[in-house]
């Protein structure tokens, strides 16, 4: 248990200030309202009336977050497979190849589909 101390410390260190800057924020920053200010932020636009059952996002929306995500989990296997790629042997080379390559098909295919222009 001694071991962990210092991290329970810096742990309560770094909740009590957070919740001390936040609490003394509200008690000491200004309380000025208007209705711009309580209005949802949509980048300048003034906000467009939502339907009853809720708005229906583009594909490209959902496109975009998916390549996000992909080359998101590409970083994250290629960083381990860089630091070792000596004691992997060819082993690891032709699995990171072969990972490569998908990764290089769904890239392809997004791009083929137009997930990659902004219109």
């Amino acid at each position: 248990m001694n071991v962990y101390t210092p991290i329970l410390v810096l742990g309560a260190i770094a909740a009590a200030f957070a919740i001390f800057s936040v609490v003394l924020a509200s008690v000491v920053g200004p309380k000025r309202y208007n209705r711009a200010k309580l209005d949802a932020y949509e980048c300048g636009i003034e906000p467009t009336p939502q339907p009853e059952g809720g708005g229906r996002f583009p594909v490209k929306y959902y496109l975009t977050a998916m390549l996000f995500i992909i080359f998101d989990i590409e970083i994250v296997f290629l960083y381990p497979w860089a630091v070792h790629f000596d004691s992997l042997g060819m082993f690891g080379l032709v699995e990171m190849l072969v990972f490569v390559a998908l990764i290089g098909i769904a890239y392809a295919y997004d791009w083929r589909r137009g997930g990659l222009e902004w219109d």
